[in-house]
């Protein structure tokens, strides 16, 4: 079955970065587009950025110029990379699939920026 794991969150200061990992299983991962998605207290769930199976890369405005998506297919893996992090980027930060027209999520893994 498609499975999803998050890793990489924690705490970190104003300024500082974080490095997600996803690490995939269950499908051919190498040709699916993949996805960060984030949803802070109280707010709804919120796209990060998207990664095609091709390497295109897309970014929610919040984020872009600060955050950078990647892929390693020889490791079933996406990444998150995140510089100059601020309070308003902490979150639970998902990634997010599509495999036979049936949405995937990971459990997430929580990134809180402090002050």
């Amino acid at each position: 079955q498609v499975q999803l794991v998050e890793s990489g969150g924690g705490l970190v200061q104003a300024g500082g970065s974080l490095r997600l990992s996803c690490a995939a299983s269950g499908f051919i991962f190498s040709i699916n587009a993949m996805g960060w998605f984030r949803q802070a207290p109280g707010k709804q769930r919120e796209l990060v950025a998207t990664i095609t199976n091709g390497g295109t890369t897309d970014y929610a405005d919040s984020v872009s110029g600060r955050f950078t998506i990647s892929r390693d297919n020889a490791k079933n893996t996406v990444y998150l990379q995140m510089n100059s992090l601020k309070p308003e980027d902490t979150a639970v930060y998902y990634c997010k699939t599509t495999w036979r027209a049936m949405n995937y999520w990971g459990k997430g893994t929580l990134v809180t920026v402090s002050e």
